[in-house]
């Protein structure tokens, strides 16, 4: 019986079939998907690791899940994971984008097409605040953190400062936060 508390190990087949299901499930926008695979179904993070992860994904260049996906694949299989999980993750997408783009190049023109292709734009950004949602009650316990979410999402949206200087702002913030925390300890 596996022991819910401490789930298996992945191996490279796992790693791979979980991110193959993840890079299938939807266009656009697979991080919640991501999410719900990691910390929900398989259990190979908690969610407050997921965040940690992710945070510093979106720091790395690159696409914020296939960053991810080479974290998870090297943290459980070391170099040979950190190839397969992300060669998983997009092997399917790729060959239906390549389809797609077929049709796309065939039909595109169409009005019934032209409305699919807007309701599936929907579809995405509500997946996106699902996910986003769920990422923010991972860290309602720590709120000595939230006024930085704040202070980011002003930067950017509101401000428009420059991403990098917000975020490398945010970190040194954050990090010396986090430094003083445990020193109190």
């Amino acid at each position: 019986m596996i022991n819910p508390e401490n789930p298996p190990r992945p191996d490279l087949r796992a790693l791979f079939l979980g991110f193959s299901s993840v890079g299938l499930s939807g266009f656009g926008g697979v991080l919640p998907f991501a999410r719900r695979m990691l910390v929900e179904q398989r259990r190979w993070m908690t969610a407050e690791e997921f965040n940690a992860q992710l945070g510093l994904c979106q720091f790395l260049p690159g696409p914020n899940v296939v960053n991810l996906a080479v974290v998870v694949g090297k943290r459980y299989q070391g170099l040979a994971g950190a190839i397969v999980a992300p060669v998983g993750l997009l092997a399917g997408p790729i060959a239906i984008v390549l389809l797609l783009a077929l049709l796309y190049d065939a039909y595109g023109n169409l009005p019934v097409a032209q409305s699919m292709l807007k309701g599936v734009a929907a579809v995405g950004a509500g997946l996106l605040f699902a996910m986003a949602w769920r990422m923010g009650t991972a860290i309602r316990d720590k709120a000595a953190f939230l006024p930085f979410v704040v202070l980011v999402v002003a930067g950017i949206a509101w401000l428009r400062w420059p991403m990098l200087w917000v975020m490398l702002g945010g970190l040194a913030l954050s990090g010396g936060l986090a430094y003083w925390r445990l020193g109190r300890r």
